[in-house]
């Protein structure tokens, strides 16, 4: 048994993972960085994280080093990174960076000065933020683009959640090794929840009700407002719309709840805890899910784990990650609303197949690929930056 202790340890990874946003910050990249790092934990590998200061947020972690970083001149919870390279890291085994901002280039440098692999996952469409830049939004489109590509071909290997990503990262002019594997969760955490009476009544959901129910971040690229459009033509006494999430977009958005004549059939819920997520899911009725600019969409897999009937806007990664376990309409309010009201009457008989679908998006088995990629690349000599 010690010599297999001592095999494990000899061929143990030490991974770090530089990402330009973690906690306090609640979306999908920092779930899916966290489930990799649980994962890496489990393997008998170590993971440590590179990530912005946070002000009046003290997370003191022997795995967790902080940048100094300055605030954004928009409205955000995210950071500027200052361009300073901790010394304070340790020998690395690799380097996987979770951005091709500032952190993902600190954590370039860490692995041309190292002499170790870069790994990146393409988590966003860069191009699909730029109304949070003050300059001309086709120039910071094309900024964007250029960004992305100069970033993903400095990489040895790249990592996309789906084809249609891989498909347009090749698009962009990305020559680099492209891998595909999605972010993963944990589906029996997410299996696990229960409908809870108690709490559909906090969130203004009456016992003789159905709950609609969207999840995300509130910021323009999210496309709530189509999800609320969609809601008020729905015209059901009987339905309501609870918005799980905050951000700068939230003011915008009730407005428009109110300009459609649903405010008082719609609960916007602010964050909650992810422990508490799972009854969330189980107690609403249909998910509402209305961005196109997502890479992967994350919380499509949460519902799907939590067997929650999907009304889906139809983009080819949204299509691909719910093959065919959920409802697809096109990007208007009435041909969501028509699904919508389809979801609503036929509930969870047309969608058994969701939990199914979900398991080929378990955090362990994702983990396992993405540190095969890592042992794929260690043995060859590192890309020069």
């Amino acid at each position: 048994m010690s010599l297999w202790r001592n095999l494990v340890r000899v061929n143990a990874l030490r991974v770090g993972l530089f990402t330009e946003c973690y906690h306090p910050i609640r979306n999908g990249i920092v779930a899916s960085i966290d489930a990799l790092a649980s994962v890496l934990r489990e393997r008998g590998h170590e993971a440590v994280f590179v990530a912005p200061e946070m002000p009046s947020y003290r997370d003191v972690r022997a795995d967790l080093v902080r940048v100094p970083s300055l605030p954004l001149p928009t409205r955000t919870a995210y950071r500027l990174t200052v361009p300073y390279l901790p010394r304070t890291l340790g020998a690395l085994s690799l380097v996987h960076a979770h951005s091709p901002f500032v952190t993902g280039w600190l954590g370039a440098r860490a692995a041309h000065r190292a002499r170790v692999p870069l790994v990146f996952t393409y988590h966003t469409q860069l191009e699909e933020y730029a109304h949070y830049v003050p300059f001309e939004s086709n120039a910071t489109r094309t900024a964007a683009s250029q960004l992305t590509r100069s970033y993903a071909n400095s990489a040895d290997a790249v990592i996309v959640p789906t084809e249609a990503m891989e498909r347009r990262l090749r698009s962009l002019g990305v020559r680099t090794r492209i891998e595909v594997i999605p972010s993963g969760i944990d589906v029996a955490f997410f299996g696990a929840g229960r409908r809870n009476d108690a709490l559909r009544g906090r969130l203004g959901v009456a016992a003789d009700q159905r709950m609609v129910l969207s999840v995300g971040r509130l910021g323009r690229e999210k496309n709530i407002e189509l999800a609320i459009e969609a809601f008020a033509r729905i015209e059901d006494p009987s339905a309501r719309l609870v918005i799980v999430g905050d951000g700068p977009h939230r003011e915008a958005l009730e407005r428009v709840a109110a300009r459609s004549g649903v405010a008082e059939r719609t609960t916007f819920a602010r964050e909650f805890r992810r422990a508490d997520l799972p009854d969330v899911y189980a107690s609403a009725d249909v998910l509402l899910f209305s961005s196109s600019s997502e890479t992967q969409g994350l919380v499509l897999v949460e519902a799907l784990a939590a067997g929650l009937p999907i009304v889906a806007v139809d983009t080819p990664q949204s299509r691909e990650v719910l093959a065919g376990a959920g409802y697809l309409a096109a990007s208007d309010a009435f041909s969501l609303a028509a699904s919508i009201r389809r979801a609503l009457r036929i509930g969870v008989l047309e969608m058994r197949a969701g939990p199914a679908v979900a398991k080929r998006y378990d955090a362990g088995s994702i983990g396992d690929r993405t540190i095969a990629l890592y042992r794929s690349l260690v043995s060859v000599p590192a890309k020069a930056v």
